[in-house]
């Protein structure tokens, strides 16, 4: 019961401080921004594409053979975006889950109440319902560009936003569950953020010697979390849920070490 009190408290403290409160504005600058010169030109340029036949030679280029699957252009621009500026918002916005509060010495009080890991998986869960609010925020936004230019095709796509939520949250907990990990060493988010890259490019690094020295495994093809978007970009229905092994892994062994972590490291 604690977890969720904590899950709470964690979406209550992005809106009452003021480094939550700039990230929510900066990421919606970057969304309109977003909607403006990216989602709503590349739909009107992909449906005429589509009417002219150039999407059947353009789009499998760049693995996008799904893209006609999806009811509206607008829904299939969102998807590939998604898939790509999510995890780097949850990167940013997962940043400081414990690290101002071990800087500022509050991590102590807290687990007077609490024990260490309910407040660790407090904070993820906290962070994966932020997640979610974004994924439901700019999804919306997206059904409203269609109800205004395609009505028609609206609720075709209301049917297709469940499986676009479960599988963008399902994308960006692998992140959130690294940032919980990091921010336990660091001091502040910036230090987290920073301690995350330098995870990224380490395992980056041990892959590609594996790979020199024993071949292409196809299991190291899946260390790193993100590793299902090439195969997600080719599907657009509940058959994406077959990549959602790969995400939930990572999400397991990271807590697994983010916990170990937390349990032992001095608050």
């Amino acid at each position: 019961m604690r977890v969720f009190v904590i899950a709470r408290d964690e979406v209550l403290r992005l809106l009452s401080t003021r480094r939550g409160i700039f990230s929510l504005l900066g990421f919606l600058l970057l969304w309109i921004a977003v909607i403006n010169y990216a989602i709503l030109p590349a739909a009107s340029y992909f449906a005429g594409a589509n009417e002219s036949g150039l999407s059947e030679a353009l789009l499998p280029r760049f693995g996008l053979t799904a893209w006609q699957q999806w009811p509206a252009p607008e829904l299939a621009v969102y998807w590939v975006i998604s898939l790509y500026l999510l995890p780097f918002f949850a990167v940013v916005a997962a940043a400081d889950q414990t690290a101002s509060d071990r800087s500022r010495g509050t991590l102590r009080f807290l687990v007077l109440r609490c024990s260490r890991l309910e407040i660790f998986f407090g904070r993820f869960l906290g962070q994966c319902i932020i997640m979610a609010l974004v994924v439901l925020c700019t999804l919306a936004s997206v059904l409203i560009a269609i109800a205004l230019r395609s009505p028609e095709l609206l609720p075709e796509s209301v049917g297709k936003t469940p499986v676009i939520v479960v599988n963008l949250l399902f994308l960006v907990m692998p992140y959130i569950a690294l940032m919980a990990w990091v921010s336990i060493m660091a001091k502040s988010a910036r230090q987290a953020t920073l301690l995350a890259v330098i995870v990224w490019i380490g395992v980056s690094l041990v892959i590609a010697f594996i790979k020199s020295r024993v071949g292409d495994l196809p299991i190291l093809e899946w260390v790193l979390p993100g590793s299902q978007v090439g195969q997600l970009l080719r599907l657009a229905d509940w058959q994406m849920l077959t990549y959602a092994s790969a995400p939930l892994i990572h999400t397991i062994v990271l807590l697994a070490v983010g916990g170990l972590v937390m349990r032992s490291r001095d608050l």
